[in-house]
Formats: structure tokens, C-alpha cells, sequence
């Protein structure tokens, strides 16, 4: 299971990074752009993709993978 994070990069544009990884997997104009990339990537690799927003906080947490504590209901 990898997680995945979307965060603004520094320079005005936003990037997706694996959790450990040294280099961003993509970098992007828009946040919209690197939310889908990070999406993606989590899925295909049932991990999380943590949202964080232009302040570094982390805004958003999906989760694609075997999820061992799941919503009752």
C-alpha cells in the first residue's frame, strides 16, 4: 500500500509525491490537475491520497485500499 500526497511545491505550482519518495512523481500548474494525478496513483496502487492545502495542512484523506477499520453502516 502506498499513500500519496498532493501539496503545493513552493514555487506557485502543486506536486504529487509518494510518502518517503525523494522526487515528486508529477508537478502541475493547478491543484485540480494534481489532485487527479494523486487519485489515480492511490488507486492503482490501493493506497491513501492525502489533499493538503496552499498552507501545507492537510485538508482531505481518501482512502482506496483494504481498509482494516471501515465505516459502519
Amino acid at each position: 500500500m502506498s499513500n500519496y500526497h498532493t501539496a503545493p511545491d513552493g514555487n506557485n505550482s502543486w506536486q504529487v509525491k509518494k510518502e518517503g519518495a525523494i522526487r515528486a512523481s508529477g508537478s502541475f500548474d493547478t491543484q485540480k490537475e494534481a489532485m487527479d494525478y494523486g487519485k489515480k496513483l492511490a488507486k492503482q496502487n490501493k493506497g491513501e491520497h492525502v489533499i493538503h492545502g496552499r498552507d501545507g495542512r492537510i485538508r482531505e484523506r481518501d482512502s482506496y485500499g483494504n481498509d482494516p477499520f471501515p465505516p459502519r453502516g
